[in-house]
């Protein structure tokens, strides 16, 4: 697929962020989740379209790619290795490690430190790489104390096996105590206009400059039809709904990095082309009074 400079450059409009003091990203990037079955188990319904849909994200500036050992399990890692690999300077892929997957849609929370080892030794292998430049630890499993499982992170940090540590779904409080033992340079919580649960958490990545992920960020919902507030600012701007949810979350902080997923290379341009869509502060603020009232 031939790609002009313009779109080279398309992520880049959504600004950059830089994790960790060293790693520079474009603030919208790319889940990918989505490149596998149905339950987010086993091989994707069209494995070509997956590598064309990781390879396209890639041309077009995304440089931040959102993985886990669970999403598959394996095959989300194993898809992007076979698509991308020898990677492009510049590119960060950031995995995850911290789940059981004992089938289709079940997830079962295992922080033990030999499993977190194995689950990152994995990633490495199927990656294809030396070092991993983010891990995050998808849950901090309440069965093992969030000692271990932290410390066994900043252990695979000493090794050199990853290089900067983040949490997923976790409270400013998991997140302070996570301090205490290690640099946390990213949450990853799930967040969007219409589920803003996390804005404690977002508020406190903001004043500590930490880089807030947020997954499922296009549950726009019942604020996407044609007649709603998100689709009347749509039809304004010539754009889609799901576009305007991802131009508010980009205007809504400056450390906000959103990482829309799909298995598709037609939504992944359609996601893509928010970068360049600009809401104004009084649509930002009138969105998110909508969206709380409804």
């Amino acid at each position: 697929m031939s790609t002009t400079k313009q779109e080279q450059g398309l992520a880049g409009k959504a600004g950059e962020f830089v994790i960790g003091n060293d790693l520079r990203i474009a603030r919208l990037g790319y889940g990918a989740m989505r490149i596998t079955g149905k339950g987010i188990w086993g091989e994707p319904a069209d494995r070509p379209e997956a590598i064309r849909v990781v390879r396209r994200a890639v041309e077009l500036g995304i440089n931040f790619i959102d993985t886990a050992d669970s999403y598959g399990p394996f095959v989300s890692e194993e898809i992007i290795a076979e698509a991308l690999h020898p990677y492009p300077a510049g590119l960060v892929i950031a995995t995850k490690g911290g789940f059981d997957r004992p089938g289709p849609n079940q997830w079962v929370e295992n922080g033990k430190p030999e499993h977190l080892r194995s689950a990152c030794e994995g990633s490495l292998r199927r990656l294809r790489l030396d070092r991993i430049d983010l891990y995050q630890l998808h849950r901090i499993d309440p069965k093992v104390p969030a000692e271990d499982q932290i410390g066994t992170l900043k252990d695979l940090q000493a090794q050199g096996k990853i290089k900067h540590i983040g949490l997923s779904e976790v409270s400013v409080r998991q997140i302070q105590h996570a301090q205490t033992m290690a640099p946390i340079v990213s949450v990853q919580n799930r967040y969007s206009l219409a589920d803003r649960g996390s804005e404690d958490v977002l508020e406190f990545c903001e004043r500590e400059k930490i880089g807030f992920i947020p997954w499922f960020p296009l549950a726009a919902g019942q604020l996407s039809g044609a007649n709603s507030p998100i689709g009347r600012v749509a039809a304004q701007l010539k754009a889609t709904p799901s576009q305007v949810a991802l131009a508010w979350l980009l205007a809504r902080s400056p450390v906000i990095l959103p990482i829309p997923g799909t298995s598709s290379v037609k939504h992944l341009e359609e996601n893509i082309a928010a970068a360049g869509l600009k809401i104004d502060e009084d649509t930002v603020h009138a969105l998110a009074k909508t969206a709380r009232a409804s």
